[in-house]
């Protein structure tokens, strides 16, 4: 495969790997976010429990297919904190802080289309952030790649169950 075509592959791979992280923060996140609204917290607290939710669901997202290819569980948990662990941490943080930023966001309430578009803005510049962290980390053979070898080597069927 030539250069162009690998930078290609590479940012395809980034983007997938970005997306499965997006998948499991934006479950947490969003659940976080409605309890500890909904709970009348303050945003420390609800940003607290958003990312500890954003964690647990990334990676579960990640441990339940590493445990079908035959890891056992303490396996497919390290395996999953060596691909997620930093992909989500820089979502969560870009994510959390444009929240923060929105004037009003965290105060307007579940009922309130002003915190509903700054989740989702939030979410978005997450991710967009996120894909070039990713795209360098798989290039390195870390993060969402450790993840490959469970998966016949390619993220591609990982997304196909």
């Amino acid at each position: 495969m030539d250069h162009a075509g690998a930078q290609t592959n590479l940012t395809k791979l980034a983007i997938s790997a970005t997306l499965h992280c997006l998948t499991g923060c934006a479950i947490g996140e969003v659940l976080g976010m409605v309890i500890g609204t909904a709970l009348g917290w303050s945003n420390l607290s609800t940003i607290a429990l958003a990312v500890a939710l954003a964690f647990v669901f990334g990676y579960a997202l990640t441990i339940r297919p590493v445990l079908k290819s035959g890891l056992p569980l303490r396996t497919a948990i390290g395996v999953a904190f060596a691909a997620d662990t930093v992909s989500i941490a820089v979502m969560e943080i870009v994510d959390n802080g444009v929240m923060l930023a929105v004037p009003g966001a965290m105060e307007a309430g579940l009922g309130s289309w002003l915190f509903w578009v700054s989740l989702a803005f939030a979410l978005a510049v997450a991710f967009v952030i996120t894909v070039p962290v990713n795209r360098w980390l798989i290039s390195r053979g870390k993060g969402h790649a450790v993840v490959h070898q469970y998966h016949g080597g390619g993220h591609e069927g990982h997304h196909q169950h």
